[in-house]
């Protein structure tokens, strides 16, 4: 399966939906200085509750710094058996 990318503004109106998830995988400070309003700050320690609490089918949108680093994420968790994940181009940058 081919890592889906998607721009700021299509995430937006996928976040109209009320069941898609954005994650936000940057640094606590980053995250606590500032994120998208309802951003799940997705860490390494929050990780296993997060692959097993989540429904696999909800659209996952992820969010780093640039847009980089959230294609591997991304990758991660459809390996993982999550169906429907974004990367999003620009990332926290290219959001406000």
């Amino acid at each position: 399966m081919s890592l889906k990318r998607i721009t700021s503004h299509q995430a937006k109106e996928k976040l109209s939906k009320p069941d898609t998830i954005l994650v936000d995988i940057r640094d606590e400070e980053s995250f606590r200085n500032g994120h998208v309003e309802g951003a799940t700050h997705l860490t390494q320690e929050s990780l296993p509750l997060f692959l097993n609490s989540v429904n696999k089918t909800a659209p996952i949108l992820v969010m780093c710094y640039h847009g980089n680093s959230s294609q591997m994420v991304a990758s991660f968790l459809t390996e993982q058996g999550f169906e429907d994940v974004y990367s999003i181009d620009g990332g926290y940058e290219g959001w406000v």
